[in-house]
C-alpha cells in the first residue's frame, strides 16, 4: 500500500508499506479519507521539532472502517469514523479515570503519525490503511449529515481546544474568556468552542491578521497589537502562543482563583513563568497533552448541532494525490481529501 513519510526538513515523499492486518479480535482496519495537519505538523515540516524521519506522516483525520475482528461490535465496515490520534483501550485504571492520554494497555505517548514522539509504531494517516487497536473504545462514529471535513481536526486540536474552555466553562457559566494566540488553529478552535458554550466575552489577542478575522468570525473580540504584559483579570485564560511573553500574559491575565490551560510546546529544558504571581492569586495552571478520546464526544455534539463550525480555520483542502508537494510547504490548517471511491494502492500516482 501507499504511505506517506516524512523524510526530512521540507521533504515528504509516498513510499510502498507492509498492509496493516488485524492482529486480535478487538482491532479494526480503517481507510483514511479526511485528513488534517496539525498545529506542531509546520513546525516538524520546518525541522523545527527535534524528530527524525523518516516515519509515517499524519495523526488527525476521518475515515471509513474496511475491516473488524471478531470482538468488534461498535462499528461495521462501511461506517464513516473519527480516529483518535492517541492510541489508548478504555479499560485500564487510567482509562477508566479518563485519562486515556496515559493509558497503561500501551507504550507511553502512543500514537499516530509522529515518528519517535510516538512512543511506539502505530503508522500515520496519510496511508491507505491504518490499525486500530481496542477500535470499540477508540473509534467514534460520525453522525448522519455531518461533513467528515468539517470533523478533519476532531481526532486532535479540536478535542484540545474543547478542554482549555469546556470544563472550565462547565464550572463557571458565562465566564469571560481571554486566548493568547499564535497562528495555530487550535486557539481558533478554543474561541469558537467558547462563544458556542455561552462565554460572557471571548478576548483574542496575537496572531497575524488572517488568524484575527478568523476568530472574530468565530465569535471572539480581537484585541489588536501586539500581546501586552497583562490582560483582565479573566476567570478563563488560554495560552496557545508558544511563546515565553505570551504564556506570561496568559498567566498574569489569570482571575484569582482563575484557570490557565496552555497547550504550548515548549521544547527548551527551561520555561520561566511569574511564579510569585501565579502564588499570589492561587492561579490554577495546566498543560500537558489532552485525552483526546474523553474530549471528543464533547465536541463533536457542537458541531452536529451546529454551534462550532471548524471549517471556518481551514486554510486549504488539497487533493490527496497532491499531498506529497503540498505538505513538503506547508502552512496554515491543510486538509486533504481522498476520493472515497479511489482504488486503494493510488495515492501517488495522480
Amino acid at each position: 500500500m501507499q504511505q506517506l513519510n516524512f523524510i526530512e526538513a521540507g521533504k515528504l515523499e509516498w513510499r510502498e508499506a507492509a498492509q496493516p492486518r488485524i492482529a486480535a479480535d478487538e482491532e479494526a482496519i480503517v481507510r483514511p479519507l479526511v485528513v488534517a495537519t496539525c498545529d506542531l505538523d509546520p513546525l516538524i515540516v520546518r525541522g523545527a521539532v527535534p524528530v527524525q524521519g523518516p516515519f509515517p506522516f499524519g495523526h488527525e483525520g476521518v475515515g471509513q472502517v474496511a475491516e473488524v475482528g471478531d470482538g468488534v461490535h461498535s462499528v461495521v465496515p462501511g461506517d464513516l469514523v473519527s480516529i483518535p490520534f492517541q492510541i489508548s483501550c478504555g479499560s485500564c485504571e487510567q482509562c477508566a479515570r479518563g485519562r486515556s492520554a496515559h493509558c497503561r494497555a500501551v507504550p507511553g505517548l502512543s500514537m499516530y503519525g509522529l515518528g519517535a514522539l510516538s512512543g511506539g509504531e502505530f503508522g500515520g494517516f496519510v496511508s491507505d490503511l491504518v490499525r486500530v487497536p481496542f477500535a470499540d473504545h477508540m473509534l467514534l462514529k460520525i453522525p448522519p449529515g455531518v461533513p467528515a471535513e468539517s470533523l478533519a481536526s476532531l481526532s486532535d486540536n479540536i478535542a484540545d481546544a474543547w478542554r482549555t474552555v469546556g470544563p472550565q466553562l462547565a464550572a463557571e457559566p458565562g465566564a469571560n474568556v481571554l486566548i493568547v494566540s499564535a497562528d495555530g488553529s487550535v486557539s481558533l478552535y478554543a474561541a469558537g468552542i467558547a462563544a458556542a458554550l455561552g462565554a460572557g466575552r471571548v478576548d483574542f489577542v496575537g496572531g497575524g491578521r488572517r488568524q484575527q478575522e478568523v476568530a472574530a468570525r468565530l465569535g471572539a473580540r480581537v484585541i489588536e497589537g501586539e500581546v501586552p504584559e497583562r490582560l483582565g483579570p479573566y476567570p478563563i485564560t488560554v495560552d496557545a502562543s508558544n511563546d515565553h511573553a505570551g504564556l506570561a500574559c496568559a498567566l498574569r491575565s489569570t482571575a484569582p482563583d482563575g484557570v490557565c490551560t496552555s497547550i504550548g510546546i515548549y521544547f527548551e529544558p527551561a520555561t520561566p513563568v511569574p511564579l510569585l504571581e501565579m502564588y499570589t492569586h492561587g492561579i490554577n495552571f495546566f498543560t500537558g497533552r489532552v485525552h483526546a478520546r474523553e474530549a471528543m464526544p464533547r465536541a463533536l455534539a457542537l458541531i452536529e448541532h451546529g454551534l462550532l463550525h471548524p471549517e471556518i480555520v481551514t486554510s486549504q483542502v488539497i487533493p490527496w494525490e497532491h499531498a506529497a508537494e503540498a505538505l513538503s510547504h506547508l502552512s496554515g490548517k491543510t486538509i486533504l481529501v481522498r476520493d472515497p471511491h479511489s482504488p486503494p494502492g493510488t495515492s501517488a500516482s495522480a
